[in-house]
């Protein structure tokens, strides 16, 4: 259902509310840059420190500037299944296209305890639903098995794949249904899971170089692996370089110095340190950005 290159996009913030003039800039700045999806509200949105009204405006405001150009596919998740229910259905009536669920982060659920939560969800919510799995964020690892019980569901059609075990996406691509599509959560092995299977990417670095990310994922569509593996090896110093602190420090940093979005996070995020903050820069300028 979803493919190509999708862009995990941050929330702009400007004097402690969010930017909608600039939020709307960078929505068409990524679509016209050619990205397949947009997802508001994910991890890269802040959505951990969003309030539940910041949260559906953002959600409405990236359904109306996107237009159906492409598909959005809302991040509605929690830790808590009542809220997650509550914010998907948000998003459904939004006009949202999809929603992507982090797995509860902080409580630890057990497999069984992530597979009532994610049915739970799709009981109540009728909108195509993506799984988010991110252990090294919400400190709990959904198993293949439970990815596999789950992609027998009809609402759940993919899942966006971040604990960076390759032999986990190798077999979740497998053992789920053809039509279950498997996206990249990380941009250093967007290629790598293209490669076993995988249908696409949802990026961080899609932020500032959405271009470059489309035509990675254009490239391996059309068969030409020697462009696609070209392009995902000429990324790797900026996907490091958006991780050099906590995502989405770096990513809204470099959009402040490209001129797209304030230099603003609600805490506990706060602003690079000035050492790891040179070293982006150095990046952005190899890269042509600023």
């Amino acid at each position: 259902m979803f493919s190509g290159a999708i862009v995990a996009i941050v929330t702009p913030f400007k004097d402690g509310k969010i930017d909608e003039k600039a939020y709307k800039k960078l929505i068409n700045f990524v679509v016209e840059g050619g990205v397949r999806g947009v997802v508001p509200c994910g991890t890269t949105g802040e959505s951990a420190t969003l309030t539940h009204a910041e949260h559906e405006r953002v959600i409405d405001i990236t359904v109306d500037e996107v237009g159906k150009r492409v598909p959005v596919i809302a991040g509605t998740g929690s830790n808590s299944t009542d809220e997650a229910i509550r914010l998907t259905r948000h998003a459904r009536d939004a006009g949202a296209d999809a929603a992507l669920l982090i797995t509860p982060y902080y409580n630890r659920p057990t497999q069984k305890g992530l597979s009532l939560h994610y049915k739970a969800v799709a009981s109540a919510c009728e909108i195509p639903q993506v799984l988010y799995n991110v252990p090294g964020r919400t400190g709990v690892n959904m198993a293949t098995e439970t990815v596999v019980d789950l992609s027998r569901i009809d609402t759940i059609v993919g899942i966006k794949e971040a604990s960076g075990d390759l032999v986990k996406c190798s077999q979740i691509v497998r053992d789920t249904p053809d039509d279950f599509c498997v996206l990249s959560g990380e941009d250093a092995l967007n290629y790598p899971i293209l490669c076993i299977g995988g249908t696409g990417a949802i990026s961080v670095t899609a932020n500032i170089l959405p271009a470059r990310l489309s035509e990675l994922c254009t490239a391996w569509e059309k068969g030409d692996r020697q462009t696609a593996r070209s392009i995902h090896l000429d990324l790797l110093e900026i996907n490091q370089a958006l991780f050099i602190e906590t995502n989405p420090i770096p990513v809204k940093t470099a959009l402040f110095m490209m001129g797209k979005v304030q230099e603003e996070f609600k805490l506990p995020l706060c602003p690079m340190a000035d050492a790891t903050r040179k070293k982006l820069a150095e990046v952005l300028k190899r890269y042509g950005c600023i």
